[in-house]
């Protein structure tokens, strides 16, 4: 492998992908790639992806390597952090093999990954997964003794705009598959016309689909200026420790906002959100429920989620894979009784006119002129 091209680089993939060109090479510093992140890389259309970190420690089976090498993209991994250190952004390096070169010199090394590789990793992984799996339950229940008050306690709600109760909620994560679900929702989205909660993310997803978002809550690191600046309502996630990093990015956009405190994930902050403002169904789009997803984003445990999706209960419907569960297909002998009914109907009506009966009789007796008859 050989190839050249301006560096772009960034230790947070998701912050890389919204300006990066297809003809540059993506720098990132991403231990265990995800499947979220390797979508977004491919999406940009890249070649090539040069690592700092183990693109997949072994740790569990995680995706995203996989899915870069499926895609044609050529993974340089491990090449260390260094890399940070002896490149800027735009500037021209060339790949060779396990090389990097900057002005001809060497500097740094990596390991190729190809699909034979990663395939022998992933099945490495899944003998460990059991392990893994043990302490995410351990930790799960740990953490659901100090996070009890998401379902015990109402939560200090912040006033909002939107009005919810009565109405069904459509909350849209950016995970798994939430792009393919979304389509498949639109048919939904324009009938039963839901409040659009989108997480992060998720509000890109909405717009990109032609919706309004009605409220954008989360962290705000993933969602783009133009979409913050849409006219949705803004809802930063809080930490009960008082921090609150979204609130720094739309104080600088000069966007109102309110904090919404809790000891959860934003996705979860969502659904509470919409439960305790009286929401009538809430539907979720890309939402965290398996083992892989969570430690994918980097969790120990999955104690807030269990615990707000006890609380919300019977409203929540999980449409994660919706877009899986059934795929209409045009059938032959439908289309073929729809022509034949077409005909029929368009015979009968021609028969019964007065002035077609009138005009088919003169061809006849025409007929049975020229015959002698």
């Amino acid at each position: 492998m050989s190839f050249r091209g301006r560096a772009k680089l960034d230790r947070k993939t998701k912050d890389l992908v919204k300006r990066i060109k297809s003809t540059d090479v993506a720098v990132i510093d991403h231990l265990d790639v995800d499947q979220v992140s390797a979508e977004s890389l491919i999406e940009t259309g890249i070649e090539v992806v040069i690592n700092a970190d183990k693109s997949s420690s072994g740790r569990y089976p995680n995706t995203g390597p996989f899915l870069l090498c499926s895609a044609g993209i050529h993974l340089v991994d491990n090449v260390g952090r260094k890399i940070f250190d002896l490149i800027d952004e735009g500037d021209m390096i060339e790949i060779d093999h396990g090389k990097i070169l900057k002005d001809g010199k060497v500097i740094a090394n990596g390991d190729i990954k190809n699909l034979m590789i990663i395939k022998d990793e992933l099945d490495r992984s899944k003998n460990t997964i059991s392990d893994e799996l043990e302490k995410f339950a351990i930790n799960t229940l740990d953490y659901m003794k100090k996070e009890r008050a998401l379902i015990l306690e109402t939560p200090d709600m912040p006033e909002i705009t939107t009005k919810i109760a009565g109405r069904q909620v459509l909350v849209v994560v950016r995970g798994y598959d939430y792009k393919a679900d979304l389509q498949t929702l639109k048919p939904y989205i324009k009938e039963m016309k839901p409040v659009l909660i989108g997480v992060d993310g998720g509000a890109d997803a909405l717009r990109a689909e032609g919706f309004k978002v009605d409220i954008i809550i989360g962290d705000m690191d993933s969602v783009t200026d133009e979409t913050l600046k849409s006219g949705s309502e803004l809802v930063v996630h809080g930490y009960l420790n008082g921090r609150a990093p979204g609130r720094h990015r739309l104080d600088r956009l000069g966007l109102e906002n309110k904090i919404f405190k809790a000891a959860c994930t934003s996705e979860d902050l969502a659904m509470l959100l919409s439960y305790e403002k009286g929401a009538e169904l809430i539907v979720a789009v890309g939402t965290h429920g398996h083992l892989t997803e969570f430690l994918d984003k980097g969790r120990e445990g999955m104690s807030s989620t269990f615990l707000v999706r006890l609380k919300v209960g019977d409203r929540l419907v999980d449409a994660k894979g919706v877009n899986q569960l059934y795929r209409s297909s045009p059938k032959y002998s439908y289309l073929l009784g729809m022509i034949f009914a077409g005909l029929t109907t368009v015979t009968v009506v021609i028969l019964i006119a007065p002035v077609v009966r009138l005009y088919l009789r003169t061809v006849i007796l025409k007929v049975r002129l020229m015959l002698g008859l």
